[in-house]
């Protein structure tokens, strides 16, 4: 009796046990791993593209629309099982560059700028009609060649026929 009674209580045990380790939050890291000294060692107007990318590495992401800024992106998130991660610390690294290829200024910003989205049922809203999905399917019968084309059926006058 004492044998199933110190069973019964080991296997309670572990199971309290493993539903506590549900309860544990968890830790992630994405992005650039960032180094102070590296970063405090690019000085702007003595560094160009080479140095940094020799320093720091490649970065993260660069600007859209031409070479004049590069991004460093960290970001330490902690979350619970099954749950989705929340940013406790994030780090974006902004170089500049002047149309030399010289840095012009090192900017740094924080979670502050983490922006919160909150996604709208499972539609995205748009302007314009609402149409049904049957409306979608079966919405172009009887539509082809009924269009306002002025010139009949087959478009352009390709020149062979009648003036």
């Amino acid at each position: 009796m004492r044998l199933i009674s110190t069973r019964v209580a080991f296997v309670a045990a572990m199971g309290a046990l493993a539903m506590t380790g549900g309860c544990t939050p968890l830790r992630g890291h994405q992005g650039y791993v960032i180094d102070p000294d590296l970063v405090n060692s690019v000085q702007p107007g003595v560094d160009n593209r080479q140095t940094v990318a020799k320093v720091l590495g490649k970065p993260t992401f660069t600007s859209q629309f031409n070479e004049g800024e590069w991004f460093y992106v960290s970001r330490d998130t902690r979350y619970f099982a099954y749950n989705l991660p929340k940013p406790k610390v994030q780090t974006v690294l902004r170089i500049r560059f002047d149309d030399k290829g010289v840095v012009s200024n090192v900017d740094r910003t924080g979670v502050d700028q983490v922006a919160s989205i909150t996604p709208y049922s499972k539609i995205t809203p748009t302007l314009g009609r609402k149409h049904s999905f049957f409306r979608d399917v079966f919405g172009n019968i009887g539509a082809v060649g009924a269009g306002a084309n002025p010139q009949g059926p087959g478009g352009g006058g390709g020149g062979g026929g009648r003036p």
